[in-house]
C-alpha cells in the first residue's frame, strides 16, 4: 500500500507542474496591464513602467515563470496587488467558506445519488425506478446557476423562508443555525447535477453487480434481500462508484465558483472572479493552483480508497 500511495503522489507532480504552466500562460495572455489596473487609467507611462519593474513584470516571460514557481515551491504565493496582503493568507481565509459549501454539496450529492441509484437498480423497471430516472434526468438537465436563481426567487423573495445571499446574517458572525439557513440553497443548487450523475452511474454499477453469480448464490442461500442489496451488492459496486465520486468532487469544487457568485458566498470562487476583474495576477494564479492541488489530492485519496476495496488495482 505504501508503494502505491508513493506512486500516486509522484504521478501528481507532473500534473501540478502542467497546471502551473497553463495558469501562468493564460494569465500572461489576458489583455491589459496589471500596473495600469493598479494605478488607474490616468497613471503616467513612467509610473506604470516603474511599477512593472517593481513587480518583476518587465522580465522575460520564462524568467517570470521560474521565479514564481520557485517561490511557490517554498510556500510563498506572493502578495496580492489589489488587497495588499499575502496571497496564501487570503486563499486560506476564503477556502474555509468554499470547503463548507463544496463539502456540504458533496456529502449531499454522494448520499442522495448512491441512495437513488441503489433503489433504482433494486426496483428496475418499477414505478420507483421510473420516478427516480425522471427526477434524475430533470436534475441533470437544469444548470446549477439557473436553479440557484429560481430558488432565490421562490424561497427567498416570494416565501421569505431563507436568506438571499451571504454566509451569515451579520458578516463574520452568526451561529450554526444561521449558517445552515444561508447554506441550504447554495448547497442544494450545487449538488443537484452531481446527484443525478452519481445516481445514474450507481444504478448501472449496481445492475451489473446484481447479475453476478455471487449475488445469485447469496439469494439461493436465503440471505435477506435487504442484506443482498445493501451489504453484498453495494460493497462490490462501490469499486465502480468511488471513481465517479472523485470526478464529481472536482465538478462540485469548480461549480462552487459560479454558485458563490449567484449567492454572494465569500469563498475562493468569488475571490477569483474579483481578482480576474482587477487583474490581480498572483491572486488568480495562486488561487487556481491551490484549488487544483486540492482536487489532485482528493483524487489520490479516492484512488487509495478504491485500492482498499479492490487490491487488484494496486498491481
Amino acid at each position: 500500500m505504501g508503494g502505491y500511495i508513493l506512486t500516486r503522489l509522484l504521478s501528481a507532480i507532473p500534473v501540478l507542474l502542467g497546471i502551473t504552466v497553463i495558469v501562468f500562460l493564460i494569465m500572461a495572455m489576458i489583455p491589459g496591464d496589471p500596473a495600469t489596473a493598479i494605478l488607474g487609467s490616468y497613471a503616467t507611462p513612467e509610473n506604470v513602467a516603474r511599477l512593472n519593474r517593481h513587480l518583476g513584470l518587465d522580465e522575460p516571460l520564462w524568467r517570470q515563470y521560474f521565479i514564481w514557481l520557485g517561490n511557490l515551491l517554498q510556500g510563498d504565493f506572493g502578495r496580492s496587488f489589489a488587497l495588499n496582503r499575502p496571497v496564501l493568507d487570503e486563499i486560506l481565509d476564503r477556502f474555509s467558506a468554499t470547503l463548507i459549501l463544496a463539502g456540504t454539496a458533496f456529502v449531499l450529492c454522494s448520499a442522495l445519488g448512491i441512495l437513488a441509484g441503489v433503489v433504482s437498480a433494486a426496483r428496475q423497471y418499477g414505478l420507483a425506478d421510473k420516478a427516480i430516472t425522471f427526477v434524475v434526468i430533470l436534475g441533470i438537465s437544469v444548470p446549477s446557476f439557473f436553479l440557484g436563481m429560481m430558488m432565490i426567487l421562490l424561497f427567498a423573495v416570494q416565501l421569505r423562508w431563507l436568506p438571499v445571499s451571504g454566509m451569515y446574517s451579520i458578516w463574520g458572525g452568526g451561529d450554526v443555525p444561521d449558517l445552515i439557513r444561508h447554506l441550504t440553497m447554495p448547497a442544494l443548487a450545487l449538488s443537484v447535477v452531481a446527484t443525478g450523475v452519481i445516481a445514474r452511474l450507481s444504478r448501472g454499477a449496481m445492475l451489473e453487480v446484481l447479475r453476478q453469480d455471487f449475488i445469485r448464490t447469496a439469494r439461493a442461500k436465503g440471505v435477506h434481500e435487504r442484506r443482498v442489496i445493501w451489504g453484498h451488492a453495494l460493497r462490490a459496486a462501490m469499486v465502480s462508484i468511488i471513481p465517479v465520486l472523485g470526478i464529481q468532487a472536482g465538478f462540485v469544487l469548480s461549480g462552487a465558483v459560479y454558485i458563490e457568485m449567484v449567492f454572494q458566498w465569500p469563498g475562493v470562487g468569488r475571490m477569483l472572479v474579483d481578482a480576474i476583474l482587477k487583474r490581480d495576477i498572483l491572486l488568480v494564479q495562486g488561487g487556481v493552483v491551490f484549488v487544483a492541488a486540492c482536487y489532485v489530492g482528493f483524487n489520490i485519496v479516492v484512488d487509495v480508497a478504491q485500492s482498499v476495496l479492490d487490491p487488484r488495482i494496486r498491481t
